[in-house]
């Protein structure tokens, strides 16, 4: 009997009905439970944030909390008019540019977007291609971010007749720096910005080389940029990198400094009670008693889930994720390492018809691992039921299905010792990576969810969708497929390139970082071109792919979370900001 709507009574009745039925179990679970039954283990490094320390986790004092929001409405007061006030192009720009980076540009969206619609109705297209290049760079980054329509045919004047760019562009380090960031908002097809990519990169290589440029700054900006540009880094991250180096950088706009600090301290405030949340529940759960071979991870998942959304209207959000993010690493941690293929099969076929009686004849671990999953996909469905009056259950439940037979596949492809090409690898892979189902969940789990987008969502997973899923999991086997490899796991997209194009791994790596340039190219086009998204929706997509290429941009910083993860859980959910 597969369940319904998804009360939380129903859920209830299945487990009673689960415990009585397991004292009797068929025979099949004693051959599945049987000790000649072969079993591997990854080894996974145990957690280092265990639930004692989450929860000594200090929160900020009450009446602290209390004059810090009145500080923030004060200097929110300011800014404000600051935005309204701010007459030159130039001014305007690198003010709207200070409050995104500094991360407070949600408390003024509706004055940026007057801003730049102003701008982008007002300004005169062959004017600013007149200007200097940072400024027309700056220009372009800031409205195609914001989503305003802006040719890359701004920039041709920079360009000669054989469509080189101009060599004196090279003495214009402000001006080469602004360039290569508006040069990742490229959509696919747009060779101009290509040219200016590949220009700029060189160009400011050289200048970090160089000693005849002493701006100690400067170079710190251009090799921060190098290292990872603005468009693909985690927003929060970035913004506390920033918070530090605006500290100096303009005196005289003291007031977007302090609302920085004082914001970010108040959000990390909140981050520390949503984690706290959540950690109940997964210590509730005690997955790591019955499940010893995964991956205990939830202050990393929670982690990603500020990189996807970090505004503090979406805690809600947040605390889903989380919580699924735990399931789909339990789960995949079952199809990689622990589970048979015959356990597999059933399990499946249990989740794909939503029905958890399916699993009486599993053994323990894989019936605890699919009544929490329907417990906390049906949860999240009846909310949302409840806030919105909206069935998002067919949505949510979806993701899962398909999750669970993507694993599937993978399995079958190991243990039948199937290399699959890079192209049958991928169509299957970009769902394996799990983040349809955060996709999927940002979709339905926000304030601003309607019958009508619902409507749009119900058919399948949009292109947006897509590429977002694809760079995640190209960005995840860049960083863990020779370990996964050693574990006994299926091969990766790097391994699949290699074995059909007999090529060596450094050419298959070049080959991943290409296809991740193109994938980034189609997500930007996508997000741009699609008005039929909410822009949160359309933010989750870029932030999906940003939060997959921080965690593993230093090999896996999720199966290995002791070195750069560890740091960056430090700065965004621990350590407050000094604000002297």
């Amino acid at each position: 009997m597969p369940l319904s709507l998804g009360l939380p009574s129903c859920i209830q009745v299945f487990q009673t009905k689960l415990r009585v039925h397991s004292h009797n179990r068929p025979l099949i679970y004693a051959n599945l439970q049987s000790p000649q039954l072969g079993r591997r283990s990854a080894n996974f490094r145990p957690t280092i944030w265990h639930d004692y320390f989450i929860h000594s986790i200090r929160n900020g004092d009450e009446l602290d909390q209390i004059g810090n929001a009145k500080r923030v409405s004060k200097l929110k007061n300011e800014v404000s008019q600051m935005i309204y006030k701010e007459e030159p192009l130039r001014d305007k720009l690198e003010l709207v540019d200070a409050l995104q980076q500094l991360g407070v540009a949600y408390h003024f969206e509706e004055e940026i977007n007057d801003a730049l619609t102003d701008i982008h109705v007002s300004q005169d297209l062959s004017a600013i291609m007149n200007s200097d290049l940072y400024l027309v760079s700056l220009f372009f980054r800031l409205l195609r971010t914001n989503g305003f329509s802006v040719p890359e045919d701004i920039f041709k004047n920079y360009f000669d007749d054989k469509g080189h760019c101009k060599s004196k562009l090279s003495l214009d380090i402000h001006g080469m720096l602004s360039l290569y960031e508006a040069s990742y908002l490229a959509k696919e097809g747009e060779e101009i910005l290509e040219m200016a990519r590949r220009f700029t990169t060189k160009h400011l290589i050289n200048y970090l080389e160089s000693s005849n440029f002493n701006d100690s700054r400067m170079k710190e900006h251009v090799a921060n940029a190098l290292e990872l540009p603005l468009n693909w880094r985690m927003e929060r991250l970035h913004t506390r990198w920033f918070i530090d180096q605006y500290k100096t950088a303009d005196p005289t706009r003291s007031a977007l400094w302090e609302l920085a600090v004082v914001d970010f301290n108040i959000i990390q405030d909140l981050y520390k009670k949503e984690l706290k949340q959540a950690s109940r529940w997964w210590t509730e759960l005690r997955f790591y008693e019955k499940l010893p071979f995964i991956r205990d991870r939830l202050v990393e998942n929670y982690l990603t889930c500020v990189g996807t959304a970090f505004q503090p209207k979406h805690a809600s959000y947040r605390i889903a994720e989380t919580k699924a993010n735990c399931l789909v690493t339990t789960i995949d941690d079952v199809y990689d390492v622990y589970g048979s293929l015959n356990e597999l099969e059933l399990f499946t076929d249990a989740i794909e018809q939503w029905d958890i009686t399916l699993t009486e004849a599993l053994p323990e671990y894989m019936q605890m691992c699919c009544l929490a999953l329907v417990d906390t996909v049906e949860s999240d469905a009846h909310d949302v039921l409840e806030k919105k009056g909206l069935n998002v259950t067919p949505i949510l439940r979806r993701p899962w299905k398909d999750l669970c037979k993507a694993y599937l596949v993978e399995a079958r492809w190991y243990h039948n010792g199937y290399v699959p090409t890079l192209e049958e690898y991928l169509d299957n892979g970009w769902v394996t990576i799990g983040a349809n189902v955060f996709l999927s969940d940002a979709y339905c789990i926000n304030d601003d969810v309607t019958a009508t987008n619902l409507e749009q969502f119900s058919t399948g997973y949009p292109d947006i969708v897509r590429y977002s899923c694809t760079l995640a999991r190209l960005y995840n086997d860049l960083a863990t497929s020779s370990d996964e490899l050693k574990r006994g796991d299926t091969k990766k997209s790097i391994q699949c390139y290699m074995h059909h194009e007999n090529v060596t791994e450094s050419v298959a790596r070049g080959e991943i970082m290409d296809m991740i340039r193109k994938y980034w190219k189609l997500l930007n086009g996508a997000v741009l071109g699609n008005s039929a998204f909410h822009k949160y929706f359309k933010n989750a997509c870029l932030n999906i792919s940003r939060i997959a290429q921080c965690i593993y941009q230093h090999g896996d910083g999720y199966g290995k979370p002791d070195s750069e993860t560890k740091d960056q859980v430090t700065l965004l959910l621990l350590d407050p900001i000094k604000s002297i």
